[in-house]
C-alpha cells in the first residue's frame, strides 16, 4: 500500500472512526444514565435531548412532588402541620430540592439552612404573579440560582398563601454532570487510542523500510556492498528501497570493473613489459655487436642493422596498438559513417589483400555473394582496420606450409555479413570465449614470435559494436578458424505524402 493512500485513510480514520466510537459510547453512556436518574429520582420518559438542557432534567425531577404539594394545598391545615411539612421537604432533599411556604407575604417554613435561602426568598414572585405548572417553572438568577415552582393557596382564616419547591441549579443533578463528564472523558480516549493505533500502523510501515535503509547506506559507507535490500511494499518506500539496491547493484558493478580494470592495467604493464623486453634486448645486442665490431663485414653489417629496423617497427607497431586501444576505450575515435557499396568496398578490400598476402606467400580466395545495389552504413577506414586486424591475427597464428585466408561476402536481410576463413592452427575450445577479451592471448607463454599485446581482436569488437553490428568466430584446432561480423545494410523508408 501506498504511504500516500496510508495517509488519506489515516486521515478519514482519524476523523470517522472517533466519530462513530463517540456516537456509540454517547448512546450506551447516556442509557445507563437515563436508567439511574429514573430510578433515583423516580421520573419516566428522560430522553437524551433531556441530558442537553439541564433546567428541563430538574422541572421533571420536581413534577411528582409538586402534584403532591398541589394536594397539600387543598387542604390549607396541612399547610400549616409543620410535622407535614418536614415530611414533604425530606422527599424534596433527595431530589435536590427544598420547600419555602409563605403567608401573607411572611416566610413561615423554610426547608434548607443554605447562605442562598435569602436571596431566593427576595426574588420570590408575588401571590398569583407566575402559573407554573408540573412541567415549568421560574429561573431565579443572581446569588439564588434557583428553579422555582409555585403554588398558591387560601389559609382556613383567609390569608393568602404561597408554597414554593425550589431547586438548586448551582447544583446540578450530579448524573446529568457525572454524564458529560464520561462522554469527555470517552472521547478523550477514543482519540488517543485511534491516534496510537494510527501512529503504530504508519510508524511500522515508515520506519521497518528506513531502518532497512539506514543500514544499507551504513553497509554502503562502510564499504561493504556484498548485501540485497529487498522492498517490502510496492509503496513510495519500497520504491526507495528499490532504487537503493540498484544504486547497491551498480556501486558493486562498478566496484568489480575498477578490480578488473586495475587488474587488466596491471596485466598492460606485464604485457607491454614483456613485449617490449624481447625486441629492446635483441636491438641492444646487435648495436653492441656493431660497436665492438662483431659485425666486421659490409653483409654483417646490414643485416645487424636491418634486425635493428624490423625489430624497432615491431615496438612501433606495439605502441601504436596501445596508443588505439586506449582511444577506443575512452570513446576519443571519431567516426566517420557513409552509405558504402558493398560491392565496390569489399572488392577493393579484397585487391588489397590479395597483393599483401601475396608478398608473403599466402593464398586468397574472394567470393562475394551481395546484389551491386546493396549499401551498407560504416566508415570505410575502421572497417578496413577490422578486416586488417582478423588478418594479421591469421598470419601470427598460420602454422601451415601454404596459409590461406578466405574472404566471403554474404547478404542475410537487413545485413551484410563478412567471413574471414584461414587454414591456421585453430583455437582451442576452452579459449574460444575469451579471444574478444582486452588483452586476451591464447598463447600464455607470451610467446614474442607472434607479435602483438593481446588487444587486437578486442579492438575488432569494439569498432564492429560501434557500427551497430556483431562478431563471433568458430574454430577446429588443426583445422583452422573462421571469423564473422555483420554490418547494418542502409535502407531507405518510404515517406507518405
Amino acid at each position: 500500500m501506498k504511504l500516500k493512500t496510508r495517509l488519506v485513510i489515516a486521515f478519514f480514520t482519524i476523523i470517522i472512526i472517533p466519530v462513530l466510537m463517540a456516537a456509540m459510547m454517547v448512546s450506551m453512556v447516556c442509557r445507563y444514565q437515563i436508567g439511574v436518574v429514573e430510578k433515583n429520582y423516580g421520573i419516566t420518559g428522560t430522553t437524551i435531548s433531556d441530558f442537553t438542557n439541564s433546567m428541563q432534567v430538574l422541572a421533571r425531577v420536581t413534577e411528582k412532588p409538586y402534584h403532591e404539594l398541589k394536594d397539600m394545598s387543598e387542604q390549607a391545615s396541612e399547610m400549616e402541620d409543620a410535622t407535614e411539612l418536614d415530611q414533604f421537604n425530606k422527599k424534596l432533599e433527595n431530589k435536590n430540592a427544598y420547600l419555602l411556604v409563605r403567608k401573607d407575604g411572611t416566610i413561615v417554613y423554610t426547608g434548607s439552612d443554605d447562605d442562598r435561602v435569602k436571596a431566593v426568598i427576595e426574588q420570590l414572585p408575588g401571590y398569583g404573579d407566575t402559573d407554573t405548572t408540573s412541567e415549568n417553572g421560574i429561573y431565579l438568577g443572581g446569588d439564588a440560582e434557583a428553579l422555582v415552582k409555585q403554588v398558591d393557596f387560601r389559609y382556613d382564616d383567609g390569608n393568602k398563601g404561597s408554597a414554593f419547591i425550589v431547586s438548586d441549579v448551582s447544583n446540578v443533578i450530579p448524573e446529568v454532570g457525572q454524564f458529560f463528564c464520561e462522554i469527555l472523558i470517552g472521547i478523550v480516549v477514543i482519540l488517543i487510542l485511534t491516534s496510537a493505533a494510527l501512529i503504530i500502523w504508519i510508524y511500522r510501515a515508515v520506519m521497518g523500510p528506513i531502518g532497512k535503509m539506514q543500514t544499507a547506506a551504513q553497509n554502503i559507507k562502510d564499504g561493504n556492498l556484498d548485501f540485497e535490500l529487498k522492498p517490502e511494499a510496492d509503496d513510495e518506500l519500497g520504491k526507495l528501497c528499490q532504487s537503493l539496491e540498484e544504486m547497491r547493484g551498480r556501486l558493486k558493478d562498478s566496484a568489480e570493473e575498477k578490480l578488473k580494470y586495475d587488474k587488466e592495467s596491471k596485466e598492460l604493464i606485464s604485457n607491454i613489459s614483456h613485449d617490449l623486453k624481447t625486441p629492446v634486448t635483441t636491438i641492444k645486442g646487435y648495436a653492441e655487436g656493431i660497436i665492438d665490431g662483431v659485425a666486421d663485414t659490409p653483409e654483417k653489417i646490414d643485416r645487424y642493422v636491418r634486425t635493428i629496423y624490423n625489430k624497432a617497427t615491431e615496438m612501433n607497431t606495439l605502441i601504436n596498438e596501445l596508443t588505439l586501444y586506449s582511444k577506443i576505450d575512452t570513446n576519443k575515435i571519431p567516426y566517420n559513417f557513409n552509405i558504402v557499396s558493398a560491392n565496390e568496398y569489399f572488392n577493393d578490400c579484397a585487391d588489397d589483400l590479395s597483393v599483401e598476402l601475396a608478398a608473403q606467400n599466402v593464398g586468397f580466395g574472394y567470393f562475394n555473394y551481395v546484389e551491386k545495389n546493396v549499401r551498407i552504413i560504416a566508415d570505410p577506414e575502421q572497417v578496413k582496420r577490422v578486416i586488417h586486424n582478423i588478418v594479421n591475427n591469421s598470419l601470427k597464428y598460420m602454422d601451415k606450409p601454404k596459409g590461406m585466408i578466405n574472404l566471403r561476402v554474404k547478404d542475410v536481410g537487413d545485413f551484410v555479413q563478412i567471413e574471414l576463413e584461414d587454414n591456421g592452427k585453430g583455437i582451442a575450445a576452452k579459449d574460444l570465449p575469451n579471444i574478444f577479451d582486452r588483452f586476451y592471448r591464447t598463447d600464455a607463454s607470451r610467446n614474442s614470435s607472434t607479435g602483438g599485446s593481446g588487444i587486437g581482436l578486442s579492438v575488432v569488437k569494439k569498432i564492429v559494436e560501434e557500427h551497430g553490428g556483431k562478431i563471433w568466430a568458430t574454430s577446429r584446432e588443426e583445422t583452422g578458424t573462421t571469423m564473422y561480423f555483420v554490418l547494418r545494410k542502409y535502407q531507405e523508408v518510404p515517406v507518405n505524402e
